[in-house]
């Protein structure tokens, strides 16, 4: 029995088998959060699924420590004096886990698999910038080989796009822009990516995948950088569970911890110092009303909701690591984007004033406390979420507003917020990429990611005026403007800007703080 275990599990998976210690080979233990639905980059949707395939795969371009796009599997590139054509030249030797040379070819394989409407990727619109991209997910184009992107040879890419995109390069690093073994999917079709068959670009490939359990990965040796890396494989634990997480931490059996629960900030700083990590990042919490549905197609109903959200007690006491209040929907700091801060009208007023107008607007709504509202408010499991919805139904109480909630985990939660089936929901997003329209994107006619499927003709005309502008003060009043419009008829309830919370052993060097948190294993090391 034993010879034949051995012949079918790789060494880094009977380590984990066994439970040997991670200290006997510079195992990283992570703590991920979510489960993993797939390996494939065109099935993605999570961060907790990003951090697996950011470490396995590499794109033209890649993150460096501190997320800032740098050469990946391109060594260089050139861009053509109207901003249209990018020319990558891929470095010379690269290959896939089985040894099969990377070619131009693979990514051309992947942006039309991308864009086949039959793949059904939920984040293909991240890549529309490409000529023709739009058209041909949408179904308008059947013809694959219209998508602006070609192979001049083995190892030169041309990509067109549809109009000068400052953020292009940043974008090429999201899973989107991934390149996938044409060789075997051609072969295996969907079960190439079952660990066995799959192969992988990146700096380490995957070993074992253990459905709400972990996936384990281990150096890629195909890698050109295979040699500098000093972690030797990453176990990615599933665990939604905060407490239980940081329990585990203590007791010595992770890492990093991708989240933490924030009432324990102050614990952890009096007694574990420098090993809590809290930084601004470049993204936005909030909570999405079915505006299909009554009373949420109702704009006093939804505005009276986001007013009595008091923001300002949300960061330094619900939560106690100080997240900044959000009134508006483009976190600050993003780039090609100065100028006044967006908000709502409202934001400045005393928040018993925004209580007293919210009851107003409810009872113009036929709601109050003889007549009480009932909603239920969906949330995926985290001890974080739990802590801000209680808060929240406690806040909509006092107007008569009575909360169920409910939680499930993250992939059910997210899988029902795409088919509509909730009233008022959670929601989180993180930046793809370094610019405003990632995120006013989110309220865009027909784009998935609008869960509440809110919409509005002149903000999605905005937003495409946007998109051919090149003048870049004129694009971001465009994207101002719609913004505006957007929390002018209160799309969606921005709750708070993101602070990246994170613990990380005082055994791992490497770790650099980002506002895109972003710290792909490559850059780590672990000392013994």
């Amino acid at each position: 029995m034993t010879l034949h275990l051995r012949s079918l599990v790789s060494a880094a998976s009977l380590v984990a088998l066994l439970g040997v210690g991670a200290a006997d080979a510079a195992q990283l233990n992570l703590h991920n959060g979510g489960d993993v639905t797939s390996l494939d980059p065109q099935k993605l949707s999570g961060d907790w699924e990003d951090r697996v395939a950011g470490d396995i795969f590499e794109g033209l371009t890649t993150e460096d420590a501190k997320a800032e796009p740098v050469a990946g599997q391109a060594e260089s590139w050139t861009i053509s004096p109207d901003g249209l054509v990018y020319t990558f030249k891929l470095r010379p030797g690269i290959k896939w886990s089985d040894g099969v040379p990377v070619k131009a070819s693979d990514f051309v394989f992947a942006f039309k698999r991308l864009m086949d409407p039959k793949t059904a990727a939920e984040y293909a619109y991240l890549q529309y910038t490409i000529k023709n991209a739009e058209a041909i997910n949408k179904g308008e184009i059947a013809d694959l080989d219209q998508l602006g992107v070609r192979a001049i040879d083995d190892a030169t890419l041309e990509i067109t796009l549809e109009k000068p995109t400052p953020y292009f390069l940043g974008a090429l690093t999201h899973y989107t822009a991934y390149p996938l073994p044409e060789h075997l999917i051609r072969e295996k079709g969907d079960a190439w990516v079952q660990v066995g068959n799959i192969v992988t670009n990146g700096p380490y490939k995957p070993v074992e995948w253990v459905p709400g359990s972990h996936v384990l990965t281990q150096k890629n040796p195909q890698w050109y950088g295979a040699a500098d890396l000093k972690i030797d494989g990453v176990k990615f634990f599933t665990l939604e569970d905060t407490a239980a997480a940081l329990r585990r931490y203590r007791a010595g059996e992770f890492d990093i911890l991708t989240q933490f629960p924030t009432d324990q900030y102050a614990w952890l700083q009096e007694n574990m110092p420098g090993q809590a990590h809290v930084a601004p990042f470049a993204g936005l919490y909030y909570y999405v009303m079915n505006s299909t549905k009554p009373p949420f197609d109702n704009p006093k109903v939804r505005r009276a909701l986001s007013m009595s959200v008091y923001r300002e007690v949300i960061g330094p006491k619900i939560l106690g690591t100080g997240e900044l209040p959000a009134y508006g929907w483009v976190p600050p700091g993003i780039a090609n984007y100065e100028g006044p801060e967006v908000k709502v009208d409202w934001a400045d007023k005393p928040y018993p004033e925004k209580m007293a107008e919210a009851g107003k607007l409810l009872a113009e709504a036929g709601y109050g406390p003889d007549k009480p509202l009932t909603i239920q408010l969906r949330y995926n499991t985290d001890d974080n979420h739990k802590r801000l919805a209680v808060a929240i139904a406690s806040m909509w109480k006092p107007l008569g507003v009575n909360v169920e909630l409910l939680n499930t985990e993250v992939k059910v939660h997210y899988a029902e917020l795409r088919q509509g089936n909730f009233q008022v929901a959670r929601a989180g997003w993180l930046a793809d990429y370094n610019d405003a329209d990632n995120f006013l994107n989110l309220l865009k006619s027909g784009v998935e990611m609008n869960y509440g499927q809110w919409s509005n003709p002149d903000y999605d005309k905005l937003l495409n005026e946007a998109a051919g502008t090149t003048d870049m003060p004129a694009r971001a009043k465009l994207l101002k403007q719609a913004e505006k419009i957007a929390v002018d008829a209160d799309a969606a309830i921005p709750i708070y800007y993101y602070a990246s919370r994170s613990v990380v052993s005082p055994k791992i060097s490497g770790y650099e703080d980002n506002a895109f948190d972003k710290h792909r294993t490559r850059w780590l090391a672990k000392a013994e």
